[in-house]
């Protein structure tokens, strides 16, 4: 087996992809006499800077051999958007099985997911352990390329995307999708395909809005499901269509840590208490601190995170939550949050037992009297709380949820759940 890993071909303002990289890729080794086994969508650490919509890494398996594949590769990194000076494709040849690839490069990839790496570690260690390299500009492609090599044997949950992309000579141009036959096959697939439209705003997030040549990704569990949703959509006419693997969907690229070890540029999911009530700041935006007595940290819930704001103001002083997100600047963007503990009750000022009026202070540290009725109380008493919000998980809705980031759907949590669609 030879594993083809490639990134960072596509560009901001000028658009490629490199899923569509890829896709082509496949058809030239299809077209030299080789066998595809899969194609392989790798998103890595969603907090690197240079990243363009996605940070996407591509891997091609395939029973091509590793010194034909190299030829196709050098072909394959001409299309790259390297007009863009930002652009630096890579591109890596692995000849061996995808789930044989040496141990540190397995390692590399689970950090590439995770933390931000080194373009020069990258090339290092490709040499080290003997793999055929390409690369243009300042190569840090290569930490894409590298670390899509060794994804397949660094993880093991896996979901897929069918991509449909578009004729060459409507890049760039507004997509002609029908929405409602997008919402019509999403709702019959669902569960099995998921993220495909954003109820709340009937927005179909599987379209794009950049000037790359995808017209449409549909993303799920089921690959049969997800080409089925396509073949039900109404739209332009596609140019070509693949199928991907892909670590979408799987939270992998979070870290379970304590709050004192919390890092910029990173994911994380840890545990703690709300100490400060959440508030809402100019621009929408819902921040509250969160606690584990080891440290202290801000998160916070963006404006486009939309009806999922309402469920972070929700949280009062005391409940205890786990939240997931990438943390910049020193404050964590939610990308969902589990109840574990509510505050149930509140303390208040007591009733009078007699006529049913509030009592009011007898004096700093003398308790509560009813002057009518000569009663009294020595402390303030607990009441029910009726709160917005239940025990589990809650999520950003599709139209805000990042690429990596697992939809409550899939299941596997540790509580019950509620999600959004």
């Amino acid at each position: 087996m030879t594993v083809v890993g490639l990134d960072d071909t596509d560009s901001r303002e000028r658009g490629m992809c490199t899923t569509y990289v890829a896709a082509r890729l496949a058809e030239s080794i299809r077209d030299a006499g080789g066998a595809v086994e899969r194609l392989l969508l790798v998103r890595l650490n969603p907090a690197v800077e240079h990243k363009t919509r996605g940070n996407a890494a591509l891997a091609v398996h395939t029973d091509l051999d590793a010194e034909a594949a190299v030829a196709l590769v050098d072909d394959a990194l001409d299309v790259a958007e390297t007009g863009d000076p930002r652009t630096n494709p890579g591109a890596v040849v692995a000849d061996c099985d995808p789930d044989a690839v040496p141990p540190q490069v397995a390692t590399f990839a689970r950090d590439a997911v995770r933390s931000i790496q080194d373009p020069i570690a990258a090339t290092t260690l490709a040499d080290v352990v003997g793999f055929a390299r390409r690369q243009r500009g300042n190569g840090r492609g290569m930490i894409g390329a590298l670390a899509a090599v060794g994804a397949w044997a660094a993880f093991s949950d896996w979901t897929c995307e069918h991509i449909a992309y578009r004729e060459r000579e409507r890049w760039g141009t507004e997509r002609a999708v029908d929405a409602e036959s997008v919402r019509a096959a999403a709702e019959e697939r669902y569960p099995a395909v998921w993220d495909t439209v954003d109820s709340a705003s009937g927005y179909p997030v599987c379209v794009p809005r950049t000037p790359c040549p995808i017209l449409y990704g549909i993303r799920g569990d089921d690959p049969a499901a997800c080409r089925a949703v396509s073949d039900a959509i109404e739209s332009e006419p596609i140019a070509r269509r693949a199928t991907f693997v892909t670590n979408q969907g799987t939270d992998v690229h979070l870290q379970d840590v304590e709050i004192g070890t919390v890092t910029d540029d990173s994911a994380y999911r840890v545990t703690g208490d709300v100490t400060e009530p959440p508030e809402t700041r100019r621009g929408g935006h819902v921040f509250f601190a969160l606690s584990d007595g080891a440290g202290t940290l801000d998160c916070a819930a963006f404006e486009p995170t939309k009806g999922f704001r309402d469920r972070v103001r929700a949280l009062r002083t005391g409940d205890r939550i786990t939240v997931c997100g990438e943390v910049s600047d020193g404050t964590l963007k939610l990308e969902k949050f589990a109840v574990r503990d509510l505050v149930t009750t509140e303390r208040v000022t007591p009733d009078c037992p007699t006529c049913g009026r509030s009592m009011e202070s007898a004096g700093r540290d003398q308790g509560y009297r009813c002057r009518d009725c000569d009663t009294s109380a020595d402390e303030k008493v607990p009441r029910p709380l009726d709160r917005g919000l239940e025990r589990g998980w809650y999520e950003v809705p599709p139209v805000a949820r990042r690429h990596i980031s697992k939809p409550l759907v899939r299941g596997g949590f540790d509580a019950p759940t509620h999600p959004s669609r």
